[in-house]
């Protein structure tokens, strides 16, 4: 498609993690018309709202990126609900898209969505090729529905849909909330506040065998940006770094990074999700130059300054 810098463009979850960042992208990139609705305004869950979302904002291309979402200890709790309202979002969104003519639908998938053991590096094909970890699959499968409908509505409609995987994410802006939030600010929020609070151990789940990839959240804001302007085709696309790290090891670079220096007690009665986790990320290299340039450890140091500012603001407050 043209370029994006005078489109009239919707980004769902603009406000949250990754789409804060994907705004800024955007802005950076010369994109002056970006419409980011809120909850409050719009449940997008009801297609009267989803409706009033596209009178309003009058998109020609949509980004999305809103979902119900949370770790694994959040999913076991909801799988019923994660399923439920990431199902209607994305359906109704896409469908009032082609009724209405939008020229380009990003959806914004999860790696969640691949089988439990597939084999690594995860390649786009294998996505059928099994059922999801069980914690995470009501959302996982919730999300691959989009590519299902992003390839009928475009054999269909003619609909330009395309679909993204963007592997674990990392970053400032996360959320840190222990009832919901992923592995790395989860695990950066106990070193830190052990350190404050004087604490000489920490609780991890799992048993720290696991393994996983991760993207800094910039890099996969670039990412997106990048195939919303240049990507048309219906395959989806894995975003990642292609790299993988075991959660053991995660935790002793969080704790080096953070200067925790107590115990660290395994809790191998909680579970530890998919056991592994690693893309291949060849097809973004090829189809629209995407790769991830943040070193890893440097991410890691920018997310923990992020939290300790965030903390501190916070007390003062």
């Amino acid at each position: 498609m043209a370029l994006l810098t005078d489109k009239r463009i919707v980004v769902t979850g603009g406000a949250g993690f990754l789409g804060s960042h994907l705004v800024d992208e955007l802005r950076s990139m010369g994109c002056r018309d970006i419409f980011v609705p809120r909850s409050d305004q719009y449940d997008l869950r009801k297609p009267e709202a989803v409706a009033q979302l596209y009178r309003d904002a009058r998109p020609e291309v949509i980004i999305h990126l809103a979902a119900v979402v949370g770790g694994i200890g959040a999913n076991r709790e909801n799988p019923g609900r994660f399923f439920y309202d990431n199902l209607l979002i994305g359906v109704e969104l896409m469908e009032q898209a082609r009724r209405r003519g939008v020229e380009k639908f990003v959806a914004i998938a999860t790696v969640c969505a691949y089988p439990k053991f597939t084999p690594v590096p995860f390649k786009e094909d294998d996505l059928w090729n099994g059922y999801p970890e069980e914690t995470n699959a009501p959302y996982g499968l919730a999300k691959k529905m989009l590519l299902v409908q992003a390839q009928a509505y475009r054999q269909q409609y003619c609909l330009n849909a395309i679909y993204l995987l963007p592997v674990n994410l990392y970053g400032p802006r996360d959320s840190s909330d222990l009832a919901k939030s992923h592995v790395i600010p989860a695990l950066i929020k106990k070193c830190v506040d052990a350190i404050e609070d004087n604490q000489s151990r920490v609780e991890v789940w799992g048993t720290g065998q696991a393994s996983r990839e991760f993207l800094y959240v910039e890099d996969c804001a670039r990412a997106i940006a990048l195939a919303t302007e240049r990507y048309d085709k219906p395959e989806p696309v894995n975003l990642g770094a292609g790299r993988e790290i075991t959660i053991r090891k995660l935790m002793s670079l969080i704790a080096e990074l953070t200067g925790f220096r107590g115990e660290i007690l395994w809790d191998g009665s909680k579970p530890d999700g998919q056991p592994r986790r690693c893309l291949d990320v060849s097809r973004a290299e090829r189809e629209f130059g995407f790769r991830a340039t943040t070193d890893f450890t440097d991410g890691l140091r920018k997310t923990i300054e992020w939290y300790r500012e965030a903390r501190r603001a916070e007390l003062a407050a």
